[in-house]
């Protein structure tokens, strides 16, 4: 079966910096894949240049089988590719249930957007009992859920993660790595990049590791873990007694 999304030989970075040099991701249907490394390591771009927030210098991109390389964000969100950016990935000053009307733009009529609505809201629980409230007065958790939650009324295929269990405490990390499985049942496929290696690797069938702007080592998430070298040399865990 042929990935759902490849993104083949990629160099980016911004202005004439080339930060992310030859890396090549891939992702099949109802798969989650992690994109880890250190501080720097250009996870981020990566992500970014997919949908055209960072420059994109070399590489192709293929959604379905179809190149999709240089596409408008706009485009790629009404295709079926959902995005969740690190930050700013909210409305403040709608509800929780605005938000989510908001990411239902690309849905045709009201029934399809209220239906829509009410999935996600049973599917992501913690939201449902303060639909009312304003996401700006939400936790960093529930925040997050949220970004997460309007993403995916916009019923993509594959959905692009940046950072999303950044600056957590523990139970919002379980809650939302619990919400990421349920999406992967779903058939939607994950490309997530994180900084909790733990965390990310717990969740994910395969991973990249990503240094100085390149792919140092690839494969299942488990031998990645458990591998002694890429644990010392490339994720920093021994400090943290992982």
């Amino acid at each position: 079966m042929e990935p759902v999304f490849i993104a083949e030989h990629i160099s980016a970075g911004y202005g004439d910096v080339i930060i992310v040099h030859d890396v090549s991701v891939k992702v099949d249907e109802g798969e989650i894949v992690a994109i880890v490394g250190p501080n720097g390591s250009g996870k981020s771009t990566l992500l970014k240049s997919i949908l055209g927030f960072a420059k994109l210098f070399e590489g192709s991109i293929f959604y379905q089988g179809e190149d999709i390389t240089g596409i408008a964000s706009d485009r790629a969100v009404s295709m079926g590719i959902g995005y969740v950016p690190q930050v700013n990935n909210i409305f403040p000053n709608l509800t929780i249930t605005e938000n989510l009307d908001m990411g239902a733009y690309h849905r045709k009529g009201r029934a399809s957007v209220k239906a829509g609505i009410r999935e996600i809201l049973e599917m992501f629980a913690e939201l449902e009992v303060r639909r009312n409230a304003l996401a700006g007065n939400l936790s960093g958790g529930e925040r997050q859920m949220l970004a997460i939650a309007r993403a995916m009324m916009a019923q993509p295929k594959v959905l692009l993660l940046d950072e999303p269990l950044a600056s957590l405490s523990p139970r919002p990390v379980s809650i939302i790595l619990s919400k990421l499985r349920k999406i992967k049942e779903t058939g939607t496929a994950i490309v997530m990049v994180e900084q909790n290696v733990k965390k990310a690797l717990s969740v994910s069938s395969r991973g990249y590791v990503l240094v100085e702007g390149a792919c140092a080592m690839q494969g299942d998430a488990a031998s990645l873990f458990a591998e002694e070298s890429s644990k010392q040399r490339y994720l920093g865990l021994e400090a943290k007694g992982y």
